[in-house]
């Protein structure tokens, strides 16, 4: 018998086709959006403690300013409620729009928020960051639409053999976004310190600070608007994908046309058996309904609770690299550097940690998960992740004596390896594979926005919890924590619990879209008279 793709030739023929340029050409267009999304929702952590220098020092006090704890939080945490909100609405919207059309808005609003959120202005310090976390919000809503969309239209343009590769390369785009980054903010903080040079603060502490760094933060906000910018032609150029075109919008003669154009071959319409696979009656089921709760109820809720643990986990990060930088001398105290100095030496140490850990990870994943499967290289990630965060807390006062702080950089590189190689990469992937075509872009909204909660988590809930116990000695503005000790028991725990609920995940390596989702299955089985429905990514035999 045949199997799930092949009941429609324009599905098989997507299914079957060799590795060709359009497929390299998705992968940018699909990827730059993540690129972007990495650079904007980074480069805001390399300038934090610069918006600090200006809108918030006294210069009766020994130290330079900072953001205040409740400010810091929501600079850094708006856009992550904002990706949380554009997961959900723009997942939603992608399966009742089509992938293409709502492309194009996700993009505009990531250009137009990026150079308004540099251009934010006030005349007070409140003003300024209420008006850059105004902007910010929304910049992170386009942001969010970008996961569903950039992941459906790869999983439904890709072929069998390795489609995981494609989408994980697609992911990938995010590493290279963290390093440029650091990159663009090395350059540029560079060019004002040679132009602009200023002493120590505990030298002169009100010339430490030039004027023109005001510009330095607002230039490299406003350059994360350029990547998209330069991808917005392309994405507008790009057919509606043929799944979504057959499947969902039911027009077999332009997906026909569609992908004839892309893959240079002659492909029949085939209206009539369409017609017969679209209103199966198993075809036609809802996301609340209780025949999607019993195919795909228990995949949903694997994808979405691996996703939102293993963004708890990968948010922390935050917490400890400021505490490594400073132990490792990478970054010396604050009074002893000018303000332009301090943000060099951060994205200096950040685009070193990118080149190290993040970057290696993503690429091992593309190279390797359509060889060992998804199912494997998440349940190693999170393994891998659990032991190097016991390695890390239990004995964790020797990591923190003089002389054993490389031994932590190392095992702290490798946490992060394993979680690209791993569960960060595969979360993403999954949810794009296994849910039917007119649910395919919601079911991965609702799984990234259940990640992005997990971030919030991470990011935020951390950084009161990993507090020193004594409040004396905790950070200024903070309560007492649980300590970074504790903190990293928690996550091993979490990590722990992510690799348990992996056995709800179906693996969909070599499957076709549609029999991991059922659909060509139902549509044959009525066709033969038959109404007994197989479990969704069980293939036929």
């Amino acid at each position: 018998m045949a199997r799930g793709g092949d009941g429609l030739q324009v599905l098989s023929a997507l299914d079957a086709a060799k590795t060709q340029w359009y497929h390299f050409t998705a992968i940018i267009v699909a990827g730059m959006g993540f690129f972007t999304d990495a650079y904007d929702l980074f480069c805001i952590s390399l300038v934090t403690k610069l918006l600090g220098r200006i809108y918030y020092t006294d210069t009766s006090k020994d130290n330079p300013g900072s953001l205040p704890p409740n400010v810091a939080a929501a600079v850094n945490g708006v856009a992550f409620c904002g990706t949380l909100a554009g997961q959900l609405f723009f997942g939603w919207l992608g399966d009742k729009l089509g992938r293409k059309s709502v492309y194009g808005m996700t993009l505009m609003l990531m250009v137009i928020c990026s150079v308004a959120s540099g251009l934010s202005f006030g005349h007070t310090p409140t003003g300024v960051m209420a008006t850059l976390c105004f902007f910010r919000f929304w910049l992170g809503f386009g942001i969010g639409g970008d996961y569903p969309l950039s992941a459906t239209i790869m999983s439904e343009y890709a072929n069998k053999k390795t489609r995981g590769a494609f989408i994980a390369a697609v992911f990938a785009m995010q590493g290279f976004g963290i390093l440029a980054g650091g990159i663009v903010t090395l350059v540029i903080s560079a060019a004002f310190r040679a132009g602009y040079p200023a002493p120590a603060y505990r030298d002169d502490h009100f010339n430490s600070t030039v004027p023109q760094a005001d510009y330095v933060w607002r230039i490299i906000l406003i350059l994360g608007a350029a990547p998209a910018m330069l991808t917005y032609y392309w994405r507008m150029k790009m057919p509606e994908t043929a799944r979504y075109t057959a499947l969902v919008a039911k027009n077999a003669k332009q997906a026909a046309a569609d992908m004839s154009r892309v893959l240079q071959t002659e492909i029949v319409d085939e209206q009539e058996k369409l017609d017969e696979m679209v209103t199966a009656e198993s075809n036609t089921f809802g996301l609340f309904s209780r025949e999607f709760a019993r195919r795909h109820g228990l995949h949903l809720v694997g994808t979405s609770t691996t996703w939102f643990l293993l963004d708890i986990a990968f948010y922390s990060q935050n917490l400890f690299q400021k505490d490594i930088f400073t132990s490792i001398n990478w970054i010396p105290k604050a009074n002893t550097m000018s303000a332009l100095e301090e943000v060099f030496r951060i994205s200096r140490a950040q685009t070193l940690i990118a080149l190290c850990g993040t970057v290696p990870g993503y690429w091992f994943t593309v190279a390797l998960i359509d060889v060992v499967g998804r199912f494997a290289i998440q349940l190693l990630g999170f393994f891998m992740m659990t032991v190097f965060m016991l390695g890390l807390a239990i004995p964790y006062h020797h990591w923190t004596t003089p002389g054993n702080h490389i031994g932590f950089v190392v095992m702290y590189a490798f946490t992060f390896f394993f979680a690209n190689f791993g569960p960060n990469s595969t979360t993403f992937i999954v949810p794009a594979e296994i849910f039917p075509a007119r649910l395919r872009s919601t079911c991965h909204g609702i799984s990234a926005a259940s990640g992005k909660a997990g971030a919030i988590i991470g990011a935020f809930g951390f950084l009161y919890a990993a507090q020193n116990q004594d409040k004396s000695k905790a950070d200024a503005g903070y309560p007492a924590g649980i300590g970074v000790r504790n903190s990293l028991f928690v996550l091993a725990a979490s990590n722990l619990l992510g690799f348990i609920l992996t056995f709800l995940v179906p693996e969909s390596k070599g499957k076709s879209l549609e029999e991991m989702s059922g659909e060509a299955d139902d549509a044959e089985d009525d066709a033969v008279g038959t109404r007994a429905v197989r479990p969704s990514g069980t293939q036929m035999v």
